[in-house]
């Protein structure tokens, strides 16, 4: 199991005593400690590291395995599932939740990167750098959330490579960044390779591509635009039953932003403990079904 110090073992050059989970104080005032909610919120067991990390490579299975039955029509199904499984373990693997040793992070980034032909390694430099500086010029991650709807929309196609050309220009883990680079070339160029014999491999990387340009208007425009100039105010959180369950509970914003230490599978007790505090605050959940 993880325990509640293993962050702070384990955080990573130019970051704090917990990683890019942040101090151990409240994160704003009149906020409770994590000390205070209960450190059972950082837990993870063996088996829910072992399901985070499954999931995706699972899912790209049976994505194989319906474009040998023939059910094309299920793959835009299956590919919308690996990316809130991606998504979702990359985003604890980044936030050091989960309990993997700095070698076994550098590798998970990688594995998880390649499963959606991204960088890993440009995500948690972006997104380290985002949860330090947002609302900030600095803030590549975040930039989306100072466009309209329309602009988050059309700059889906460039928000990756910006996230890329970002952290390789920092000079960290260029030999990683380089790799993962190749991956989406890679592909396209096997999938064309592979197109007389079967189409699953091109149809694959285009969806996976072409799903990414989703990510500014998804993960920042939507969660972050009209935000306000306190911790409290910078984001949105959601209420609901199916929403939050379909993406595994990654539609808790606001609690993510405030308690970075927590993975994502304890968001939902998180968001439970932190109900008076926020009424008490004048924080209104969104309500979605």
């Amino acid at each position: 199991m993880t325990t509640p110090d293993h962050a702070a073992e384990a955080a990573g050059p130019g970051e704090g005593p917990y990683g890019p989970g942040g101090p151990a104080g409240p994160p704003a005032p009149g906020l409770p400690t994590l000390a205070e909610l209960g450190e059972d919120l950082l837990v993870t067991t063996r088996r829910q590291r072992i399901v985070a990390l499954v999931r995706p490579g699972a899912g790209v299975l049976v994505f194989a395995g319906a474009v040998w039955l023939g059910w094309w029509w299920l793959t835009p199904v299956i590919v919308f599932g690996i990316f809130v499984a991606v998504v979702t373990v990359t985003h604890d693997v980044v936030h050091r939740t989960i309990g993997l040793s700095p070698r076994a992070t550098d590798w998970a980034l990688f594995a998880m990167g390649l499963t959606l032909l991204e960088s890993g390694h440009a995500y948690r430099a972006t997104h380290t750098q985002h949860h330090r500086f947002f609302p900030h010029p600095d803030d590549p991650e975040g930039y989306p959330a100072e466009l309209s709807l329309l602009g988050a929309v059309c700059y889906g196609p460039v928000f990756l490579v910006r996230l890329w050309l970002w952290s390789y220009r920092r000079g960290r883990d260029r030999r990683w960044l380089l790799a993962e680079a190749a991956a989406p070339l890679a592909a396209l160029t096997g999938g064309v390779l592979l197109l007389p014999y079967t189409p699953g491999l091109l149809v694959y990387t285009v969806m996976a591509i072409v799903g990414s340009w989703v990510y500014p208007l998804l993960t920042v425009y939507l969660p972050h635009h009209d935000y306000g100039d306190t911790p409290l105010t910078q984001t949105r959180t959601l209420r609901g039953r199916i929403i939050p369950a379909v993406f595994l509970e990654l539609t808790y914003h606001l609690e993510h932003h405030l308690y970075p230490r927590v993975p994502s599978h304890h968001l939902p007790e998180l968001a439970r403990r932190l109900e008076g505090h926020f009424a008490a605050h004048g924080v209104r959940p969104v309500r979605v079904v």
